[in-house]
């Protein structure tokens, strides 16, 4: 049994490696050079070979070469084989040259390369100086690759930018700076920290490299299109070998200092689809679960409790408002406590939010309290969700109850009778008189009808006043919901002074819900560029409108700088009076 299983081990490696595709391939250092400047070729094989047949090389030299190389390795079972010849040239002449085709015989078979073009220009000036060949060594073995998780993501879907540094093992690297920091100014972004930078092994187009992960960054897109993302630039000091020695033995190395780009990023991204979409739906983009809960159903009318919404999952849960909780007239809902537990990975955001409101039952009775929806797009299905809880019975078994004619005045209107016609006719009180009727004149009802129209007509003054004082269009109605809504997440940012990730973020929050109570914006009209325009129809100053976008810029600055207690305080207070001023404005 133990001989047929090693038989058939043998039998499928050998199938395995018969099937096995070849590649056979010409690599070069560069594609464009000048006339006095070495060009480095090599052919790689993936499979070993025999009868190796070179080009010849017309226009150029062969100054160095053939160098053999051969790596033969197993990792979990699977063998990795690569064989290289490795040749050193230099041009006779400018212009377009060719590597012609190599040969090798593979298992029988002749495989050839395909021709490579080059292209030789001027001579450069001193190309064999120590600093020129550094520099030229450099290039070819230093990269910045910036590496983005989707192309073409939904409006409010996740992606994830990854600059990776990949340098060669001939050289090495120290002294890394960035000199310009990439601009997310159409995303909400989130710096994901690196608390060491490790170097790994890799590979770069195909050849193996060391790298070190040097950004990773969180990115929300907020409007739709393409978008580009600016490049991140460093300054790198690389050390590169030389020829010669020291004179203890040790190589030379010669320094070459060098400033890289990723350069730009486009991505195009999609417009959440019409089809489909609920009512309810503010923006909400992931994979999420809606928990609704109240921490009694039974109580006295003295007594109060607290119904939670609590949306959890992964998504972007930061950047969209929780549904509202409704409830009947006598019960009395006051505004609800806001909390957050999200954290934020390569995968996007992730936890929950919630608010808990606090309710007070004013009679006894049983009151509905109706289902909450909640609606959000999940990128992966590509389709619209919507979430339902339960109605909730609440039950005040102790405590007041309205009076007989407003409980009978409600069962009217819920059965959307008009009691006026149609119990007219029932008189509860007589129009007798009594025989011994004094004289009208002089009488308490003589006075009351004579002071009536005066006190009528200051009643009236008064309740116009008041009504004036009160009554708002429902504009203002919105203004004031507005105000509102900022001093609430106000408050909850300076709960958390001293903490400068809570409450950098519950300040952008305030001032990106404020601003869309305010002017009726959704969630992906939020760029800077867009609330500027709004303002400035609203006729607000141009002063106010800066120091809006002032605020909003360094909450984006604060997740990647220091900051201290005095100047978060300063920040909050100088936000309190931009949203009042601004408040005034429009």
């Amino acid at each position: 049994m133990k001989k047929i299983y090693l038989l058939w081990s043998i039998l499928l490696l050998c199938f395995s490696h018969g099937i096995a595709q070849v590649s056979f391939q010409t690599k070069v250092s560069k594609n464009r050079l000048g006339l006095n400047e070495r060009l480095r070729v090599s052919f790689e094989m993936n499979q070993n070979g025999d009868n190796f047949t070179p080009p010849t090389f017309n226009g150029f030299n062969v100054v160095g070469g053939p160098n053999q190389s051969v790596s033969n390795s197993w990792v979990n079972g699977v063998r990795s084989f690569s064989k290289s010849y490795t040749y050193f040239l230099t041009p006779t002449r400018k212009g377009k040259i060719a590597i012609a085709q190599a040969s090798i015989e593979i298992d029988g078979e002749v495989y050839k390369t395909t021709p490579v073009q080059i292209e030789v220009t001027q001579a450069v000036n001193n190309p064999n100086s120590p600093q020129a060949r550094a520099n030229a060594i450099a290039d070819e073995n230093l990269h910045l690759v910036a590496e983005i998780s989707k192309r073409n993501p939904y409006l409010n879907e996740a992606i994830t930018v990854i600059y990776k540094l990949y340098f060669s093992s001939e050289i090495s690297v120290s002294n890394v700076n960035e000199t310009e920091s990439p601009k997310y100014s159409d995303f909400w972004s989130h710096l994901i920290p690196i608390p060491k930078l490790e170097i790994k092994r890799g590979e770069f187009k195909g050849q193996p490299y060391n790298y070190v992960t040097w950004r990773k960054t969180v990115l929300y897109p907020q409007k739709t299109g393409k978008l580009v993302i600016a490049p991140l630039t460093l300054n790198v000091s690389v050390d590169v070998p030389t020829n010669r020695r020291d004179f203890f033995g040790n190589r030379v190395y010669q320094k070459a200092p060098k400033m890289i780009t990723a350069g730009k990023r486009t991505i195009d991204v999609r417009p959440l689809p019409l089809a489909g979409r609920p009512n309810d739906f503010d923006g909400a983009v992931g994979d999420f679960d809606l928990n609704v809960k109240f921490n009694k159903t039974a109580l006295k009318s003295s007594e109060s409790f607290q119904a939670t919404i609590k949306v959890s999952g992964r998504g972007n849960l930061k950047l969209f408002s929780l549904p509202k909780l409704s409830a009947p007239s006598s019960l009395e809902v006051y505004e609800p406590e806001h909390k957050e537990n999200v954290k934020t990975n390569l995968l996007g955001m992730q936890g929950n939010i919630e608010d808990t409101y606090t309710v007070v039952p004013q009679y006894q009775g049983n009151y509905p309290i109706p289902s909450v929806s909640f609606s959000y797009f999940d990128p992966v299905k590509a389709l619209y969700v919507s979430l339902r809880s339960e109605e909730q019975l609440i039950d005040v078994f102790e405590g007041p109850t309205a009076s007989s004619n407003t409980a009978a005045l409600n069962i009217l209107q819920k059965n959307n009778i008009n009691a006026t016609p149609y119990f007219d006719f029932i008189k509860l009180e007589t129009l007798l008189l009594p025989m011994d009727q004094t004289n009208f004149y002089g009488s308490a009802n003589f006075w009351l009808l004579l002071l009536l129209p005066f006190i009528l007509y200051a009643v009236i003054v008064l309740v116009k006043r008041r009504s004036e004082n009160y009554t708002v269009d429902p504009v203002t109605q919105k203004q004031r919901r507005a105000a509102r809504l900022a001093k609430k997440y106000l408050s909850s940012a300076k709960k958390v002074l001293g903490d400068k990730e809570n409450f950098y973020n519950a300040l952008e929050r305030a001032l990106h819900n404020y601003l869309k109570a305010k002017l009726a914006i959704e969630t992906a009209e939020f760029s800077k560029e867009s609330i500027v325009t709004l303002l400035q129809q609203k006729n607000s100053s141009t002063e106010t409108i800066a120091d809006f976008i002032s605020i909003l810029e360094k909450c984006e600055a604060a997740r990647y700088s220091p900051a201290t207690a005095v100047s978060m305080q300063e920040d909050f207070d100088f936000t309190v009076q931009t949203i009042t001023l601004l408040d005034r404005e429009i």
